[in-house]
Order: structure tokens, then C-alpha cells, then sequence
């Protein structure tokens, strides 16, 4: 099994943008209405305009904000410092700050997207002991 979350935004390209920036992942489909994220060749996040209907009709409601309350969207990365590093070039905006999460003993910083969105990025377990 292999998750692939796909959330609805406003703007699609924008969004990809800031998911290619933070997280040095690339477009493996492009487009304003639905994008695929990927690193390494997988999958990590689809990217879906409000307002696109395709086959399945609309993805959420813009009008229904918070969007996402009570989901986290959690990337364990590898390259922690260097993610710290690009999101301060770009200016994302921090929800809770780099701290150490002494459960699993690795590093978090979490982020607000272009859209609210809550992003985790995490270090591998262990390596913050």
C-alpha cells in the first residue's frame, strides 16, 4: 500500500510551486486543475483545483474554510536542514517552529501553504537523540 493524498486548492500552480520549492520535489503532470507530485519517482501529493469537476465533480468546497482543519500533511525527509534552509529563502510561513519531538526523536518544523494547509516536514526517527 502506498498513500497518495490529493488535496483541493485555489490555485494549482502556485501550490505546486511551493511544494516543488520546500520540499525539492518535481511536477510529474503540470496543469491548472490537477497536479502529481513526486520525489524519487513517487508519488508524495496530488494537487486538485476547487473548481475542476473532471468525472467526480467538485473536491471540497471553497467557501468551507479552514481548509484541511484536523489533517496534517507529514513529509519525512532526509535532507531536514536543507528544507529548513529553502523554507527560510522562500519565506514560508511557520505554524510551530523547528522543535524536538521527543517521541519519535527527530526534528519537526511545521508550515501553513499557500491555501492554510498545515505541513510537516520531519527528520527520520532517531535522528535528533
Amino acid at each position: 500500500m502506498r498513500p497518495q493524498p490529493l488535496i483541493a486548492v485555489r490555485d494549482v500552480e502556485a501550490s505546486s510551486l511551493w511544494y516543488q520549492r520546500l520540499l525539492g520535489c518535481t511536477s510529474a503532470h503540470g496543469g491548472r486543475e490537477y497536479e502529481r507530485l513526486v520525489s524519487n519517482g513517487t508519488l508524495i501529493l496530488q494537487l486538485h483545483a476547487f473548481d475542476a469537476e473532471h468525472h467526480h465533480g467538485r473536491i471540497g468546497d471553497p467557501d468551507k474554510q479552514p481548509y484541511g482543519n484536523g489533517v496534517l500533511l507529514w513529509f519525512e525527509v532526509d535532507n531536514f536542514d536543507a528544507v529548513m534552509a529553502r523554507a527560510e529563502k522562500m519565506g514560508a510561513e511557520v505554524y510551530l517552529a523547528r522543535h524536538r519531538n521527543p517521541g519519535p526523536g527527530h526534528w519537526e518544523c511545521w508550515f501553513r501553504d499557500p491555501d492554510g494547509y498545515v505541513v510537516v516536514v520531519a527528520s527520520p526517527d532517531g535522528s535528533a537523540e
